[in-house]
């Protein structure tokens, strides 16, 4: 069969089910797919084809002797910053470009329980920090729907994976909207789940009350499918949720009736472009043709004070995170030096890049005596604020619509010296991790040939909700049907 990349992971488990093909087969056209595309795209850090050849061997077996698992032997690309037992975990930064873990994240041994193939680890904004994958120590990571603009980030590189048929499906990790932002801008589905539904144990931690890890796919189907597989509680981690994982396919209605779903303006900023509202405003029209009652006049107004808040709650907990990167027990050591702290120093000037600099000051700054109550206090005041604001509006509405970002994929290089500019690119999904809720994004149309996503967001645990209406949404476009040139 030929173009055996291109399918998704719903048509890959029946293929391999009905044993039409064989997952060897499957990872071998996967793998011939990064080596014909990724010198364009530069979505990977590491590409493991051996133990993907062998993963696959192995799940070949199981499928020839039993019932198969839904993500059995498919091959599947995972986001730099999640431990891969034996396989180097980078972060994309100078600090581990050579730390190989010796453990699984909880994800991943929860994918390897169903028998995965890993084809490699993803290129990612150094230590998850950026919103265009430029970040990288390594490389940036181009757009397959233009080369000479960004994928988004920091899940840059697992969103391109996906959307450049690299991999059937891929994991990223999302603190400020890093996994739906470089999703909309590559035209593939991407979810963050509540936060807690997903185990944070083995994810290198920015920042700790925000990190979610969540799917990155071609379809809405195929997200229900990796979601029901990581999810869970796990005791290693003590923000896991301790409720029962409901199953989530059984979400997938394709039409919309008793949903209230309410359009927050406070989403749709100044100087966002018009071709955004214009499809995303079509989109919700067509939300409203399946059955929905649409209210447009929704006010959030703190959200406004999201942005500010999150650059003073991420940076702080960073500061805390990556202070343990010393160059003493693992990682870059830096050891021309005459005593501890120089090397200590020097270590932390060379292995980190400079937004991990600026943010790690931003925080620090923040935390630091005589200034804890008028920055990092407030930010945790406004939090509250921002959550309650959720918690009243799902009072009333079942999901909230908005778009994903303020524009479309801009170009590598355009914004890389102006931080406050990269930083108002999430400034659609940052209150969604303030908030802890859950959100998707769905591709929603283009604009001069590039990707615009419509985001989705739910009350807490409320996930088959989201996945609902982008299920429906999905089955009434053909947006997700559309295929880079590359």
């Amino acid at each position: 069969m030929d173009n055996l990349h291109q399918l998704t992971i719903t048509e890959a488990h029946q293929l391999l089910k009905q044993k039409k093909i064989s997952s060897v087969e499957l990872t071998k056209a996967s793998l011939a797919r990064l080596a014909k595309v990724e010198e364009k795209v530069h979505a990977c850090v590491t590409i493991s084809q051996d133990m993907a050849l062998k993963q696959a061997a192995e799940a070949d077996k199981i499928i020839s002797n039993s019932e198969i698992e839904p993500l059995t032997g498919i091959p599947v690309i995972i986001k730099d910053n999640m431990c891969t037992r034996g396989v180097k975990t980078t972060c994309a930064s100078r600090m581990l470009e050579d730390f190989i873990p010796p453990y699984d994240a909880t994800v991943i041994q929860k994918l390897k329980a169903q028998n995965m193939v890993m084809l490699g680890k993803a290129n990612m904004d150094e230590f998850a920090m950026g919103s265009s994958t430029e970040n990288s120590a390594l490389f940036p990571t181009h757009n397959p729907w233009n080369l000479d603009c960004v994928p988004g980030g920091s899940s840059g590189g697992s969103a391109v994976a996906v959307a450049a048929d690299e991999a059937i499906y891929a994991l990223g990790s999302d603190t400020g909207g890093s996994i739906r932002q470089p999703a909309g801008f590559c035209s593939v589905v991407g979810m963050k789940p509540t936060y807690g539904r997903v185990s944070r144990f083995g994810l290198v931690a920015f920042a700790s009350s925000l990190d979610q890890i969540g799917p990155i796919t071609k379809t809405v189907t195929d997200c229900t499918l990796v979601l029901n597989a990581i999810s869970g509680h796990d005791p290693r981690d003590s923000t896991s949720a301790p409720y029962p994982v409901p199953e989530y396919t059984k979400a997938l209605i394709p039409d919309l009736k008793n949903l209230r779903l309410g359009i927050p303006r406070e989403y749709f900023v100044e100087g966002m472009q018009k071709e955004i509202r214009t499809s995303v405003e079509t989109a919700i029209r067509k939300l409203e043709e399946l059955g929905a009652e649409v209210d447009w006049e929704v006010s959030l107004p703190n959200t406004k004070y999201a942005l500010a808040a999150y650059y003073i709650l991420a940076p702080s907990e960073a500061s805390a995170n990556l202070a343990r990167y010393d160059g003493v027990k693992y990682g870059f050591s830096y050891q021309d030096t005459n005593n501890m702290w120089e090397a200590m120093e020097k270590t932390r000037q060379f292995g980190f890049g400079a937004e991990v600099k600026r943010r790690i000051m931003l925080g620090t700054y923040a935390l630091s005596a005589g200034y804890y109550d008028a920055y990092y206090l407030k930010a945790q005041k406004v939090r509250t604020l921002i959550k309650q604001e959720f918690d009243q509006s799902f009072e009333k509405y079942d999901a909230l619509i908005t778009p994903t970002s303020p524009t479309v994929p801009f170009k590598l290089g355009e914004k890389v010296d102006d931080p406050v500019q990269m930083y108002l690119s999430d400034v659609c999904t940052l209150p969604i991790n303030i908030a802890g809720v859950p959100a998707m994004t769905v591709p929603a149309g283009f604009a001069d040939g590039l990707p615009i996503g419509m985001q989705i967001i739910g009350r807490h645990f409320n996930e088959e909700t989201i996945l609902r209406i982008a299920f429906a949404y999905e089955q009434a476009t053909e947006w997700h049907k559309r295929k880079p040139a590359l």
